[in-house]
């Protein structure tokens, strides 16, 4: 295993319904970053998702852009993951 595939990676995506076609990558990092985001989401209570290969493709994208369509799917199981932590929470 390569050094850099072991540095913890990031990415932190935000989604308005009637504003975005699609999630827009909020925030990305590595490393100590990633720890920051990390530790900024787990404070305002946001669902935290682990997945290394997708956050290496999100990694990739630039602050605001939306997610291409080619991870639409990808994302589309986050999210039905983070509504799943919601509606068990709500309960």
């Amino acid at each position: 295993m390569r050094q850099e595939d072991k540095v913890k990676k990031a990415v932190a995506l935000q989604y308005e319904e009637k504003e975005d076609a699609a999630p827009r990558v909020l925030a990305a990092g590595r490393g100590p970053v990633a720890e920051r985001i990390i530790e900024t989401a787990r404070e305002a209570g946001v669902p935290i998702h682990q997945d290394p290969d997708l956050a290496e493709m999100l990694s990739k994208l630039s602050i605001g852009m939306q997610i291409p369509p080619e991870l639409y799917r990808l994302v589309a199981e986050v999210l039905v993951f983070i509504y799943s932590l919601d509606r068990e929470a709500a309960k």
